[in-house]
């Protein structure tokens, strides 16, 4: 499996998903997520109890994938949420068991050379080398360490050794991801009982006022990050939750991460669950060796922690100094926070959240039959820079560069049911039981409002969804971004399970937005732009 470091900047949901300009001029090209676009809308059978048939034409899923057959009594198929584990009054609550000691990265033992490239800082090379930046700003006698030269080469050096991590478990893997165990839980309700700031805020989110409720339920969605997590961190970090009247400081940067531009309640949470996200999903391919923290220390990560405690320690990791990350990894810190609002995290456990031996459904390729579209992004994040490389982009035919109206079709790549479709996302549940928490289910983002599918509506494979466009986040380019999730987690593009839509498989090359798609002895290289070696049709 290919190991890799995402881009380490941060950019607000709305941002975030997309700075990689997609049909723009190469100069423009930044780097960052999503897309997607859909519309006009065949009318798809609404749920009789019939289960899905092929559509007229297609020959059927391969026999050699597992189907995806869906019967929706009333819209939906049955399900029952959640519930967690139940104990007996005053059983103790046994630290969980650590897990077996996983083969880590070989730390670099010598020190190694950069060069500077056009828009890089020192908080992104050292980031990408999991090193301090003071300490590349020392071995190279930085005068100015915001002042670099494209061109200019600097020694990298060598991780120093430190003692080893903390092994304490905080939560599962399931309290991490907008999984299955967050299905019963009502995020109004349990705000509305706290009464503290939250339950009474309201914010201006691009364009459109939100209140508490609302921002903690968008960032769950957009970044699949449990929202009993969000909450438990909310409160530790900026007693919003509780607390009626924090601070001046805390009213304006609640987690703690003090930047004017990541000011209010939504991009401060966002700024929380991409980095969440960013230490469980390097964490599941072995990306890291150390956290550093604010204060330059060094914290090599335990062998025996799982992917949610991970990406708790990471979060931490880019706020706090060595005293208080300590304390906040520990059984004081945010596991003690989370256990007196939700009772205990292990109760919470989905294990596993991805079943041996998972393999992806049929998909077929997002536009129609006979179009011919430009495969523009290879592997690259879901949602944000942390969500693992789960997206693939690809652009409408035509001459126009940039922005441009579309009549281009996305069509479902699967049959399933439409259960979000707002500000350029689609979601498709594939299992069809409404829940976009459990079982597999497609993200399509950059999809215009105009013409786009209504939440509610089943869908066949090939039934059109919306046109493709810019609306969604910040794209220079109208394309088309496709992403999956299963349980919640995000399956990387150049992973385990890589996408398979009519047989095009995705791989990468380790650099984000490069990759591949490959058919037999066909190959199809990604690339900005309109060019032979990244056509594709159906």
């Amino acid at each position: 499996m290919t190991i890799r470091r995402p881009e380490p900047e941060f950019i607000p949901a709305k941002e975030m998903l997309h700075r990689r300009l997609l049909l723009i001029v190469p100069t423009a090209l930044v780097i960052l997520v999503v897309i997607a676009l859909f519309s006009l809308l065949r009318p798809a059978p609404k749920g009789n109890g019939q289960a899905f048939s092929p559509a007229s034409g297609d020959p059927g899923p391969d026999p050699t994938r597992p189907a995806v057959m869906i019967a929706f009594p009333s819209g939906k198929a049955t399900f029952t949420p959640f519930t967690p584990a139940t104990r007996e009054p005053g059983a103790p609550l046994l630290s969980p068991t650590p897990d077996p000691p996983r083969l880590m990265p070989t730390p670099r033992l010598e020190p190694d050379q950069y060069t500077v490239q056009g828009g890089d800082s020192l908080g992104k090379i050292a980031q990408h080398f999991n090193i301090s930046w003071g300490e590349i700003a020392a071995a190279n006698q930085l005068v100015d360490p915001d002042h670099l030269e494209p061109g200019q080469v600097l020694t990298i050096p060598a991780p120093k050794p430190g003692s080893g991590g903390p092994d304490f478990k905080i939560i599962p893997d399931s309290e991490l991801v907008y999984g299955p165990a967050s299905t019963g839980f009502d995020v109004a309700a349990f705000i509305k009982k706290k009464g503290g700031i939250l339950a009474n805020y309201s914010e201006d989110v691009d364009g459109e006022t939100l209140s508490g409720t609302q921002i903690i339920e968008r960032v769950t969605y957009e970044y699949s990050v449990n929202p009993r997590l969000l909450l438990a961190v909310l409160e530790y970090q900026g007693r919003w939750v509780t607390t009626s009247n924090p601070d001046e400081t805390l009213r304006k940067y609640p987690i703690g991460q003090i930047n004017p531009y990541r000011a209010g309640l939504y991009k401060q949470m966002a700024f929380a669950a991409d980095n969440l996200n960013r230490g469980y999903y390097l964490w599941r391919v072995n990306g890291l060796t150390n956290w550093i923290l604010v204060d330059g220390a060094v914290i090599p990560i335990s062998s025996t922690i799982n992917a949610g405690t991970a990406g708790v320690q990471n979060f931490f990791a880019t706020l706090l100094d060595s005293s208080n990350w300590k304390k906040a990894v520990s059984s004081d810190g945010l596991f003690a926070t989370y256990q007196a609002f939700f009772g205990y995290p292990f109760d919470y456990s989905i294990d596993p959240l991805l079943p041996p031996g998972l393999a992806q459904p049929h998909l077929h390729l997002p536009f129609e039959k006979g179009a011919v579209w430009s495969f523009t992004g290879g592997p690259h994040g879901g949602w944000g820079d942390g969500s693992a490389w789960a997206a693939l982009d690809f652009a409408p035919p035509g001459e126009a560069y940039g922005c441009f109206s579309s009549p281009s079709w996305v069509v479902a790549m699967a049959d399933g049911l439409i259960t979000r479709a707002h500000d350029g996302a689609v979601i498709e549940d594939l299992d069809g039981d409404g829940y976009e928490q459990t079982g597999w289910v497609i993200l399509y983002m950059h999809i215009s409002s105009e013409d786009r599918i209504q939440p509610g509506t089943v869908v066949k494979a090939g039934d059109r969804i919306g046109h493709p466009s810019c609306e969604g986040g910040v794209s220079n380019g109208t394309h088309t971004h496709i992403a999956r999730r299963y349980n919640g987690e995000w399956i990387p593009a150049d992973g385990l399970i890589p996408f398979n839509l009519d047989d095009w498989i995705s791989s990468g090359n380790g650099a984000v937005y490069d990759g591949y798609l490959t058919r037999n002895d066909q190959r199809i290289e990604a690339w900005d732009g309109r060019t032979p070696e990244n056509q594709i049709s159906r």
